[in-house]
């Protein structure tokens, strides 16, 4: 460790950006020179007054860090192991449970990247799982077997220090390990950019804890240039009304619980909600019109969300958990009418169920919230006796949201206002937009219509 008291410590640079202002140290040690940029100008001046203090004293500075000997950061002295285990300690209770999975998994790549050496005397995936599903998870990490422990202890041993993110092919490193599936081929767009937003998170809590003095990974267009995604529904992925109305009718036609099965289908395919929205429903949120009156349209109140995560996910050890409406503040709710078709379907259905206004409105079969594994797998079973084998290999309809897809693009080509079908579909217009935009279609000749009779430039006559 080579060291020098040849010091020179600058005043504060404040830059005036048009998002933001930024405070940087200079500083010159052995000629070369530093920079240590802030967002405020108090971080600015404690970091300064540090270095100060240090020439005041008579101390050393490491040539190749441009810091004083006696400053060992707190990235060098913490594991990353330990941070990312305090990491999500401090998180777990500010997340839901498909985030703390999404937390644990991104984590659990990242500190795999940044172990000393590979786990020679445990198999990848006992590493793995030992991860995602103990260390990273608050609420069974106490209970971790023996077996699992020693994985833990032996990552612990071999885990590099927070400071190894100040090292940038380390940092390429760890999002080359993100980005990429366990088959070694590259995760979908989406997934690489959750665990990039996952991880710069992390960083900034490390930034703020003073553990990291500035978040290491890329920014601005550096930063997602190579994680280009898009929220627009794929038109292939829309079923035609031939398509919806034989797969329905398979489903209802299925031997076992299919009468149950085709009116939670049908309530998607006609009203759009989300899955979890669904299932969610009580009795008591249709309201049905009298079987004699003229408008047989009946009317769906969503209030409550329940999306299945994992019970090891969850505080109360359900696989479900009980959630406000997707984007929506807490307790708000949202009316979608029913057309009739699903006014006689739910009528009939809660007749032959014999449910009360406090049940579940579609229940599994003892009783309880439908599981998403027999919502998909009826789903799947339907398609493939439904659809020739080109379309069940294709994406017509290929996942249960699809309805939801089907019935929100159909609201639009029926040209139902965007307003109106954001509030029914609980989303924002400009959301809407953004996602349903290009299967607007059939709407051209009459867009025509109104340009041509809106007019043009007037016609001038022809000089003879």
């Amino acid at each position: 460790m080579e060291t020098t008291y040849d010091v020179k410590v600058y005043k504060i640079l404040t830059y005036k950006g048009a998002r933001k202002t930024t405070y940087t140290v200079r500083w010159v040690v052995a000629g070369k020179r530093w920079r240590e940029p802030f967002d405020t100008v108090a971080l600015a001046e404690g970091f300064r007054s540090e270095l100060i203090r240090a020439t005041g004293k008579g101390e050393a500075f490491v040539i190749d860090t441009g810091l004083p000997v006696s400053h060992r950061s707190k990235s060098a002295a913490m594991t990353w192991y330990k941070f990312a285990v305090e990491y999500v300690d401090a998180r777990w209770a500010q997340l839901g449970g498909n985030s703390r999975k999404n937390m644990a998994k991104t984590l659990t790549a990242t500190t795999i990247a940044l172990l000393r050496a590979k786990p020679t005397q445990f198999a990848p995936a006992a590493v793995r799982t030992a991860l995602r599903e103990w260390a990273f998870n608050t609420n069974r990490r106490p209970d971790a077997p023996q077996d699992v422990v020693a994985i833990l202890r032996w990552v612990e041993r071999n885990s590099l220090p927070v400071s190894a993110w100040e090292d940038p092919e380390k940092v390429d490193q760890v999002l080359r390990a993100i980005d990429t599936r366990l088959d070694g081929r590259q995760a979908a767009a989406w997934s690489r950019k959750r665990n990039r937003r996952i991880l710069n998170v992390a960083m900034k809590y490390a930034v703020r804890r003073r553990i990291l003095r500035t978040n290491p990974l890329p920014k601005g267009k550096e930063s997602t240039a190579a994680v280009k995604t898009t929220n627009a529904v794929d038109k292939r992925s829309l079923l035609n009304p031939e398509q919806a109305a034989a797969i329905l009718d398979w489903i209802r036609r299925r031997p076992r619980g299919g009468e149950r099965l085709h009116a939670f289908f049908a309530t998607l395919y006609y009203c759009g909600p989300r899955p979890e929205e669904a299932v969610a429903m009580r009795v008591e949120d249709v309201t049905l019109p009298e079987p004699d009156a003229a408008d047989q349209w009946c009317e769906l109140l969503f209030h409550t969300a329940t999306p299945e995560v994992g019970k090891q996910w969850t505080d109360t050890g359900e696989i479900h958990e009980q959630r406000d409406l997707k984007g929506r503040a807490e307790g708000e709710t949202r009316t979608v009418p029913g057309h009739p078709a699903l006014t006689r379907i739910l009528r009939q259905h809660i007749e032959d169920e014999q449910l009360k206004p406090g049940d579940l409105l579609f229940q599994g079969e003892s009783g309880g919230i439908l599981a998403g594994s027999v919502i998909r797998r009826a789903w799947r079973s339907a398609r493939k006796a439904v659809l020739p084998p080109h379309l069940f290999e294709s994406p017509t309809g290929r996942r249960v949201y699809d309805n939801r897809n089907t019935r929100l693009t159909k609201w639009l080509n029926d040209g139902i206002p965007p307003a109106q079908v954001a509030e029914w579909a609980g989303n924002s217009v400009a959301v809407l937009l953004a996602t349903y935009a290009r299967c607007v279609e059939g709407q051209l000749p009459d867009l025509k219509r109104r340009l041509e009779a809106a007019g043009d430039l007037p016609e001038r006559p022809s000089a003879d």
